[in-house]
């Protein structure tokens, strides 16, 4: 009998604690970590979709710290309705970008269905004592977001034909680019996750489960995707979008002067979104230097975790 059987529960971690992955403890020294992540096409270009949806797939791994070893495709597609060249653009979308990862595709699985889907399981090894959890964060530490947000917003407009050709190719590349592998930094980050479908202040929210901390974020010091506020005021903002900040309102103290079309730029769903770093303020410069040595987009510090103060989250406008 292998000795994985007997692991205890504390060798591994599911959903209980909202991580990113799935956590299984191999041995004394290392863990494997496992996600699976896949969604309808929101562009029209199929290898633009491939690519959205594995860099998409792969930000969970990035964001607990592990280093991608293989991933499997999950398909479905409406194989007598559409043609099979489509469906190959997608595969390939998805293929040249775990090759930007350096990871093989060993195989996957596909079935019939009405409406595509795609995206990938991915394998990744990690030494335990590096893992990246979401809900560890310490008191004064600085919190890094690593890609402006307005995906969810600016992906609405284009579904409406209202964007202009510069924003669909900017929020394009911001979606299929591949987050920064935290894996080989030396420097020591206390809690990561990546943004997605519960916008910055539902994964905020999540960073503050379990702990006497708020996240005190400065909304003047958040990047948004230019024309994301433009279509924010003319309410072109997703269901997602709007459900979230409904979802998570009571846990957040706004500043009185920040307007509605601002909390739901900050609630937006986002897809292939940043990652959501906390660290000591000490390491913060180097850290940003890091990343933004290794990416086309600026790391920025769009505030600190402080001792709790009533709710999750304070979003002061100054």
């Amino acid at each position: 009998m292998s000795k994985l059987n007997f692991l205890n529960n504390k060798d591994q971690a599911g959903f209980e604690s909202f991580d990113d992955c799935g956590i299984y403890r191999i041995n004394d020294k290392q863990s494997i970590i496992q996600t699976l992540d896949f969604f309808t096409p929101i562009v029209d270009d199929p290898y633009k979709f491939g690519q959205i949806a594995a860099s998409n797939s792969l930000s969970d791994i990035y964001a607990m710290g592990g280093k991608p070893l293989f991933a499997l495709n999950i398909v479905a597609f409406p194989t007598e309705e559409i043609s099979l060249d489509v469906l190959s653009l997608i595969l390939k979308g998805g293929q040249d970008k775990c090759k930007e990862a350096n990871i093989n595709i060993l195989g996957g699985h596909s079935i019939k269905d009405q409406t595509p889907k795609y995206g990938l399981a991915v394998t990744a090894l990690i030494d335990n004592d590096k893992i990246l959890k979401n809900n560890t964060p310490d008191n004064n530490d600085c919190i890094i977001l690593t890609k402006p947000l307005g995906s969810g917003i600016i992906t609405t407009a284009i579904k409406r034909r209202i964007a202009k050709s510069e924003t669909s190719n900017e929020v394009i590349e911001l979606m299929s680019s591949l987050n920064v592998d935290l894996s080989s930094t030396k420097i020591k980050i206390n809690a990561c996750t990546d943004v997605t479908g519960y916008g910055l202040l539902g994964h905020l929210n999540e960073m503050c489960h379990n702990t006497n901390l708020s996240a005190s974020i400065n909304l003047q010091q958040i990047p948004f995707i230019e024309s994301a506020m433009n279509f924010a005021k003319k309410d072109v903002v997703p269901g997602g979008t709007k459900n979230n900040l409904k979802f998570y309102e009571n846990n957040i103290s706004f500043h009185k002067s920040i307007k509605k079309y601002e909390k739901l730029m900050l609630a937006d769903a986002q897809t292939s979104g940043g990652l959501l770093i906390s660290i000591c303020d000490k390491e913060a410069p180097e850290l940003l230097e890091f990343l933004n040595s290794n990416s086309n987009y600026t790391s920025k510090v769009i505030g600190k975790f402080v001792r709790k103060k009533g709710t999750n989250i304070i979003v002061n406008n100054e």
